[in-house]
């Protein structure tokens, strides 16, 4: 399953402030495991080098209702009235591949942001920051193992 993200003006203007004129497409590809459950909800978010939530990229999953199980992504993002806009497609199924693409501001990479993915699935545990790995040139390209339903996230600079 491919989902691109159309990254909204609003979206940007949240994940870009100061260097809106320079930006990079990045894509993540989250490979999940076969856990033999329901398909999962997902957040991509990105924190900055002190934790703070800095925007939403992509929300898998489509009934707002379970977004409370994407503990770490609803408590930090709970403010922001804008997450949601133009972001947000359905579950993923065991097995399969989420992807997802995000224009960022070049400030924001190798500036100490970190990519997180929340997930949880229905009848399972939830597992926040289930995926966490530094926004960074170093860490492009390669895989990194989520600790529950994520076999594999990886994501490209462009």
């Amino acid at each position: 399953m491919s989902k691109p993200l159309l990254t909204t003006l609003a979206a940007a203007c949240v994940l870009a402030l100061p260097a809106l004129a320079h930006s990079r497409q990045v894509t993540l590809t989250a490979q999940l495991k076969s856990y033999g459950g329901n398909g999962a909800y997902l957040a991509a978010y990105l924190t900055d080098a002190k934790g703070a939530y800095a925007g939403t990229l992509w929300v898998a999953g489509g009934k707002a209702k379970y977004y409370k199980h994407l503990s770490d992504w609803n408590r930090l993002s709970a403010g922001d009235a804008k997450r949601l806009t133009g972001v947000t497609g359905a579950s993923v199924g065991a097995g399969r591949t989420l992807k997802v693409t995000a224009d960022l501001a070049n400030a924001l990479i190798d500036a100490g942001y970190e990519i997180h993915i929340d997930a949880a699935v229905e009848d399972m545990r939830d597992s926040p920051s289930e995926i966490r790995v530094p926004l960074s040139t170093a860490n492009a390209g390669k895989p990194q193992v989520g600790k529950q339903y994520i076999q594999s996230l990886t994501f490209q600079l462009q």
